[in-house]
């Protein structure tokens, strides 16, 4: 689904949108980072999970880019799996040459636009932040300060970059595990954009202290329902009363493991409890603890067991 690039003049300096020229919508009325995306790329990504509430992650792995991407209704941040690569990126007058490398990222704010020479095929992580989700979470960790992202080009921050591709490498596997770790990871994506990319860094008020018994016990028992039940970062600081915020850190507090962790270990538990005393097939058993795929549910457990699936029923029969 990808086309050739078609090359511009290099000495360009103002952005040039062709197609869709958005820079003077209202900010509502932009549009989404996905769509821009796939305008300007010309094709699909390899990969993509999104929610309405949480943004969205896509893998892409594109031609080489020359065009202006024009201002979005979403936050951007990129960050890049492996190799090294030269890129020109131009903002009105200003022209920043870098590499893009692991272990750097790239933002772009929502409503910012940017003309963009990548002479070499790229493979990418995106992030896409809607402006509301990311209120949300200043609100939530007690920032009141206006919010206003720097743009950054291929800046060092392995934090950042870790945790985009953790979230990138669990895109489709399990739904429940999968949706819950990417809840969390938008918020902890937000808040390290918050602290690390914003023009003035906000003032971020600790937390401390767990949850009390009941509302620990109401999540523990949420966690361990059957698979279907709503396990979201919502409907899990719901019962507790708290922001999804407040609730993640608290309940790593009470429990020394996230939300996602915990769920996790559940899950590897449960499995572990039926490959043992059953003779059901591990397609079954994997469609059973809510899985995609039979592949899928044998990566998850080979990668926290060192062991297949069917590997580790042997071994204990």
């Amino acid at each position: 689904m990808s086309r050739k690039p078609v090359r511009r003049d290099a000495s360009q300096t103002q952005p040039d949108v062709s197609e869709t020229d958005t820079r003077d919508l209202p900010f509502g009325e932009r549009p989404h980072a996905g769509a821009e995306m796939t305008r300007v790329l010309q094709m699909t990504p390899v990969r993509m999970a999104a929610a309405p509430s949480s943004g969205a992650i896509a893998h892409w792995k594109h031609d080489a880019l020359h065009d202006v991407v024009a201002p979005m209704a979403d936050h951007v941040l990129m960050t890049f799996p492996s190799g090294s690569l030269r890129f020109e990126r131009r903002t009105g007058k200003s022209v920043v040459r870098g590499t893009v490398r692991p272990g750097t990222v790239t933002v772009i704010p929502a409503g910012s636009t940017s003309r963009w020479d990548i002479p070499r095929p790229l493979d990418v992580i995106h992030f896409y932040l809607p402006q509301r989700t990311l209120e949300r979470i200043a609100l939530e960790a007690g920032i009141s300060a206006p919010i206003d992202l720097r743009e950054r080009s291929a800046h060092p921050d392995p934090v950042a970059s870790r945790l985009l591709l953790s979230a990138a490498d669990l895109l489709d596997s399990n739904a429940a595990l999968d949706t819950l770790f990417r809840q969390q990871m938008t918020d902890l994506l937000a808040m390290r954009l918050l602290a690390r990319h914003a023009g003035a860094p906000p003032p971020i008020q600790s937390v401390v202290g767990g949850l009390s018994p009941t509302p620990l016990n109401r999540a523990i028992q949420r966690l361990r329902s059957e698979v279907g039940t709503d396990v979201s970062l919502a409907a899990l600081a719901s019962d507790a009363g708290l922001s999804r915020f407040h609730f993640c850190r608290a309940f790593k507090e009470s429990t020394g493991l996230s939300p996602h962790a915990w769920l996790r270990q559940h899950r590897l538990e449960q499995a572990m409890n039926i490959l043992r005393d059953s003779s059901d097939s591990i397609g079954s058993i994997a469609a059973a603890l809510g899985y995609s795929s039979q592949t899928a549910f044998a990566a998850a457990f080979r990668k926290l067991t060192g062991e297949s699936p069917s590997d580790w029923r042997r071994r204990r029969r």
